[in-house]
């Protein structure tokens, strides 16, 4: 990270405790309503977001879920080993890349992520909920260019371009129909 010369100790000090007393606010609101929504699936936070960065990742490093999932390496290889002996990864070695190991979502885990997608409730999310004014205003949601820029530059583009792409593939293998998201090789396979 490159060194700035502070400008204002009381403007640094007054800017740090805003972001830390909003992201705070933000994330115990995001840890509830997430937990309640994996609950049934007898999942935790770290191991649901494992399932995700591997579905989007199409294959990853520990060190890539560590990185995207912004947790330590030791975190990341636990919590995809206890998903592993549920059945919902496996850990292989890529022919061109014998250092690292590399997890894979194992059907049963990609018909269990999906699942979870199936009964996300956005009303149940405080987040969401939140942001709703702001859409009824603006008639779009937040766009979070400027905590966008912050992110980049304390994790680097990578992290960024790798967030944009796990958007992107949402966006590209779902349909939403009757308020639910589909994956797009289901309907195909329905209509044949």
């Amino acid at each position: 990270m490159e060194q700035h010369p502070v400008q204002s100790m009381k403007q640094s000090i007054m800017f740090s405790h805003k972001v830390a007393q909003l992201s705070k606010a933000l994330w115990k609101s995001i840890e509830k309503d997430w937990q309640n929504w994996i609950k049934p699936y007898d999942l935790n936070i770290n191991e649901h977001h494992i399932l995700w960065i591997a579905y989007q990742l199409e294959g990853a490093s520990i060190s890539d879920i560590a990185k995207f999932g912004v947790m330590h390496v030791s975190t990341a290889f636990n919590f995809s080993k206890k998903l592993e002996e549920r059945g919902l990864l496996t850990f292989s070695k890529r022919q061109t890349d014998k250092r690292n190991t590399y997890i894979y979502l194992t059907p049963q885990g990609e018909s269990l992520l999906i699942e979870t997608f199936g009964t996300y409730n956005p009303n149940a999310y405080g987040v969401y909920s939140g942001s709703l004014p702001i859409k009824d205003l603006y008639g779009k949601f937040p766009e979070f260019s400027e905590l966008i820029s912050i992110v980049k530059h304390i994790y680097g583009p990578d992290f960024i371009s790798t967030f944009e792409k796990s958007l992107s593939k949402i966006e590209d293998d779902f349909i939403e129909e009757e308020g639910k998201l589909v994956p797009l090789q289901k309907k195909k396979e329905a209509s044949s």
